[in-house]
């Protein structure tokens, strides 16, 4: 089941999920250090940086649901 949608604002996406910050960096997006990420949604970051929101929110689910690294 998806966790995150595209209107999910990304400090949301970071907030509680530190693998998303991994994710983000293999699309080029460095939305961890960005001071937009309190304002921008996972569709509205795709979008500026051309990126595939479908491909964007399967990484970061698929991030989620893998076992941590302990």
């Amino acid at each position: 089941m998806p966790r995150f949608s595209p209107e999910t604002p990304i400090r949301d996406v970071l907030v509680g999920h530190p693998q998303a910050a991994d994710v983000f960096a293999r699309f080029d997006l460095g939305c961890a250090s960005c001071l937009a990420a309190d304002m921008e949604t996972v569709r509205s970051v795709a979008d500026m940086h051309g990126v595939s929101v479908d491909e964007l929110l399967a990484a970061l689910d698929e991030a989620e649901e893998a076992p941590a690294n302990d």
